[in-house]
């Protein structure tokens, strides 16, 4: 087990100031594997000061300046994918191969993509007789999820980096291993003392610290919508902007004439990834009446090939869920489903067979929810799908738009110009058409209580900039 005592703070590795530590668990085999400090106020105080004292040098640098580093950046996580992919394995518990093309291979896309944005991005423009310039909004605090813990890191640090941002990071304390990886990563591409650090510790603690830190311009937090509402009130307070990445409940929605068997299989490899700990996760199926009871049985096969495992083989497409706490949510959000009336169609709450060890949870599929029923109003978060019937177009976007979230979805029709017209009706952020892949330059972000601001392309960056306009 690997014992770690230091924070990454100005530029180098320095003790903390904490007393205490976090334990970080293999959630697969329930084991500690390492532990990080549980830094807090003071942890988080010398971080905010080394941000701010490099703040208005590096929002003075030019776009080469700023590039340099960054291609460096993104050159080590090429460099070091494999070894992200099995420190999330080991600290998540996602399968190695989900880790490999999308917890590892996704935050590598991104970085790169902010590098063609920041090269050709114009950051002052002429408005009549004033020039308007898009500068940096100063020293963001960056406090990132376990569920994807370097793609949320890598799409708050970088386009803030790019944007000429100091950064302090304080990653969730299930998986802050990664976290350190990516700065010891960004130590070595040279960026100038101080404009990005690291402390890890609790939410309580150090996250609630830096929230509500002077020194901090613009907080960026992705997480429960519960947490998000506090940090907004937090920030409030000090008038500081905030960017939320929040929870979700989106709806996937099988209009008649669609390919019912490829939607409903792609819904289940939706809800399954990542073993269902995904904010925006179509975990509402809706299907029309007529066709339900087929679209049932589709549901059933598809989950049925989805078999929990170790995460380390190659062959394993379901892993555990983070913690035995998560574990728990979930297993009580499929017992209470049943004791509303839902089906059981396959999984349940019961441990998979033969993993007694280990936070699993089996792939489970219910019928006969209502829209009423907590499984299909709140965030499971967890391989859990929900299968709703509707009598015609307006009772499915009724029940669509029938939660106070509204971060993604998806429409499947018999043409893209049908599935599009109900996706421009529905109250969400994104919305996959027939299977549409997703975009990394695309804006992601939501609606209602989805949250507040965009992340990914373009929109990211600017989440990072504010403006001032010089009058002629």
């Amino acid at each position: 087990m690997q014992e770690y005592s230091d924070q990454y703070i100005g530029g180098e590795w320095r003790p903390t100031l904490a007393a205490e530590s976090i334990a970080v668990l293999n959630p697969a085999t329930e084991q500690v594997i390492a532990s990080v400090p549980a830094g807090g106020a003071e942890d988080v105080d010398a971080a905010v000061r080394a941000a701010r004292a490099a703040a208005r040098a590096w929002g003075a640098t030019s776009r080469e300046e700023r590039l340099a580093p960054l291609t460096r950046l993104r050159d080590g996580l090429a460099a070091r994918q494999q070894e992200m992919a099995e420190t999330v394995v080991a600290e998540l518990g996602s399968p190695i191969g989900f880790a490999t093309a999308v917890q590892a291979g996704l935050p590598l896309g991104v970085a790169g993509s902010y590098l063609d944005i920041l090269a050709g991005y114009e950051f002052e423009e002429r408005v009549g007789t004033s020039t308007v310039f898009a500068e940096p909004a100063g020293v963001v605090a960056a406090i990132t999820p376990w569920n994807y813990p370097l793609h949320q890191i890598v799409a708050k640090v970088v386009p803030a980096l790019a944007a000429g941002c100091t950064v302090v990071l304080k990653p969730a304390e299930d998986t802050p291993l990664v976290a350190r990886l990516f700065a010891q990563l960004v130590h070595e591409a040279g960026f100038p003392a101080g404009v990005f650090n690291l402390v890890t510790g609790r939410g309580p603690d150090a996250g609630a610290a830096l929230a509500a830190h002077p020194g901090v311009d613009l907080v960026s937090f992705t997480g429960s919508t519960a947490v998000g509402r506090r940090i907004a009130e937090v920030a409030g307070r000090g008038i500081k902007r905030v960017a939320l990445e929040l929870g979700g409940k989106s709806a996937n929605v099988v209009l008649p004439g669609a390919d019912l068997t490829r939607a409903v299989n792609v819904n289940v490899a939706n809800v399954v990834a990542n073993s269902g700990q995904t904010c925006s996760a179509w975990t509402r199926l809706l299907v029309h009446e007529d066709q339900y009871e087929e679209a049932v049985a589709i549901a059933a096969k598809a989950a049925g090939k989805y078999v929990p495992g170790d995460p380390t083989e190659s062959s394993t497409g379901l892993g555990p869920v983070v913690n035995a706490k998560q574990r728990e949510r979930v297993r009580g959000y499929i017992t209470g489903a049943l004791a509303e009336g839902a089906r059981l169609v396959v999984g349940g709450a019961e441990a998979p067979e033969g993993l007694a060890q280990g936070y699993y949870v089996r792939p489970t599929v219910l019928a006969d929810v209502t829209p009423d029923m907590a499984v299909a109003q709140e965030e499971v978060f967890g391989p859990v799908l929900s299968i709703l019937a509707y009598r015609d177009e307006e009772h499915a976007l009724e029940i669509a738009n029938g939660t106070e979230y509204g971060l993604a979805g998806s429409v499947w029709a018999a043409d893209d110009e049908t599935a599009a017209a109900f996706a421009r009706r529905m109250d969400t952020g994104q919305v996959h058409i027939n299977g549409g892949r997703f975009n990394p330059l695309a804006p992601f972000g939501g609606y209602k209580k989805s949250g507040v601001g965009r992340e990914l392309g373009r929109h990211g960056l600017e989440e990072f900039l504010q403006t001032k306009s010089l009058q002629f």
